[in-house]
C-alpha cells in the first residue's frame, strides 16, 4: 500500500482543527444555556430548548441553505466579513466554524442540561448555607458533579463536528486546505471513483464511530458507578 496523498492529510487536519474548535465554542457557548434551561421556571424555556434541538430533526440541507443566505453578502455574514475586507463568510472556514456551531448544538447542550437537573437543588442548598455565591456554587458544586455530562457532551460534540456532511457541503462547498472535511473528501473521491483513497477515509471513520460509541459507554458506566 503506497503512501497517502497529501491532500489526504491536509483534510484530517482542518478536520480535527474544525471539530476541535467547534468543540470548545460549545462548550463556552452550551453551558449557560443548558444552566438556565436546567434551572428556569420560565414558561418559554421549552420553547428555547426546541429550537436548539431542530438540527436533531431538520434535513441537514435545509439548515445549510438557511446558513448560506445569512453567511452569504447579502446577509448579516457579508455585514461581519466586511470588517477585514471580505464579502462573505460562505466558503470559508470561519462560516464552517459557524454552522457546526449550531449543528452541533443539541450534542452538547442537552447532555450538560440533563447532568445539571441531576445535580438537584440539595447541593446548592447546602453551599448557599455556608454563604457561596450563586457563582461560587455553580463553579465549585454544580460544574464538579455534572462533570460526567460535560465529558459526554465534548465526545459527542466533537465526533458529530467530524462526521458532518450536508451542512459543510452547502455552507463550505469543496476547497482544498479551507474547507474540505474529511466527509466531502470521501464524497468527492467516490466521484472522481478514486476507490482506494475513498475506502481508506471511510474505514477511518468507522473505526473513529466505533471508539466515540465505547467512550460513551465508558462515561455511562462511571456515572451508573455509586459515588462516582
Amino acid at each position: 500500500m503506497g503512501a497517502l496523498a497529501p491532500e489526504i492529510w491536509v483534510a484530517v487536519r482542518l478536520t480535527i482543527e474544525l471539530a476541535a474548535l467547534t468543540t470548545l465554542l460549545l462548550l463556552v457557548l452550551g453551558t449557560p444555556l443548558a444552566w438556565w434551561l436546567a434551572r428556569s421556571g420560565a414558561w418559554w424555556k421549552e420553547l428555547v430548548a426546541a429550537v436548539v434541538a431542530l438540527p436533531l430533526v431538520l434535513p441537514p440541507t435545509v439548515l445549510g441553505f438557511y446558513l448560506l443566505v445569512a453567511l452569504g453578502p447579502s446577509g448579516p455574514g457579508g455585514l461581519i466579513a466586511g470588517f477585514w475586507g471580505e464579502r462573505t463568510l460562505a466558503f470559508t472556514f470561519e462560516g464552517l466554524v459557524i454552522g457546526s456551531v449550531l449543528y452541533s448544538m443539541p450534542f452538547v447542550v442537552q447532555p450538560i442540561r440533563n447532568a445539571f437537573e441531576a445535580v438537584g437543588e440539595r447541593p446548592l442548598e447546602v453551599a448557599a448555607t455556608l454563604r457561596a455565591s450563586p457563582a461560587r456554587a455553580f463553579w465549585t458544586v454544580a460544574v464538579p458533579l455534572a462533570r460526567p455530562g460535560f465529558l459526554t457532551a465534548a465526545v459527542l460534540g466533537f465526533a458529530h463536528t467530524v462526521g458532518e456532511f450536508g451542512v459543510v457541503l452547502m455552507i463550505g462547498g469543496n476547497i482544498p486546505g479551507e474547507t474540505k472535511v474529511l466527509s466531502v473528501a470521501i464524497y468527492d473521491y467516490v466521484e472522481l471513483m478514486q476507490w482506494r483513497e475513498a475506502n481508506i477515509l471511510a474505514g477511518g471513520m468507522v473505526v473513529f464511530a466505533l471508539t466515540v460509541i465505547l467512550a460513551m459507554t465508558m462515561i455511562e458506566r462511571r456515572m451508573a458507578r455509586p459515588g462516582a
